[in-house]
């Protein structure tokens, strides 16, 4: 058995094989694996006897289960109308120039993931943004350069 089997299997164990246990067994792929490799959905449809086809829809639909291999650190930014008229766009800007990537990208070292994302909830300390799972609020492009400087360092 192959290490992501085995962990399906033990998340299934976990919380159970019916269909609203999906979501709890592709986040806890999500939390050791990154993101949902589509042998990892596969996998999952498997053990859980579902079609492959409705494991990969629910992957998709959510914007926090990632179907494609995802840096050390995913960068999420906010992209509502909040975060965009207190300077969104200027912090996109600065991390995009400081990475060498652009949103959607991971950068060529694997480290960094860039990626917008739906309301992060913190509309009244826009614009906001997630370093996997650490918030980050009241953003500047300078106060990004700082942040991630201590990323890089890491």
């Amino acid at each position: 058995m192959s290490p992501i089997q085995l962990l399906i299997k033990d998340l299934a164990d976990k919380y159970g094989r019916n269909r609203e246990n999906l979501l709890p067994i592709m986040q806890g792929v999500v939390e050791q694996e990154n993101y949902l490799s589509e042998y990892s959905m596969v996998e999952i449809a498997r053990e859980m006897d579902l079609p492959a086809a409705e494991v990969y829809g629910t992957a998709t639909f959510y914007s926090f289960l990632e179907v494609k291999k995802m840096g050390r650190f995913i960068i999420r930014i906010c992209k509502t109308i909040s975060c965009a008229m207190k300077g969104k766009s200027q912090v996109v800007f600065a991390i995009q120039d400081m990475l060498k990537v652009n949103v959607g990208e991971t950068t060529a070292d694997g480290r960094f993931s860039l990626l917008e994302t739906n309301c992060l909830g913190l509309c009244h300390k826009a614009p906001a943004m997630l370093i996997n799972h650490e918030v980050y609020t009241d953003l500047t492009p300078e106060r990004v350069r700082e942040i991630l400087s201590e990323y890089m360092a890491k």
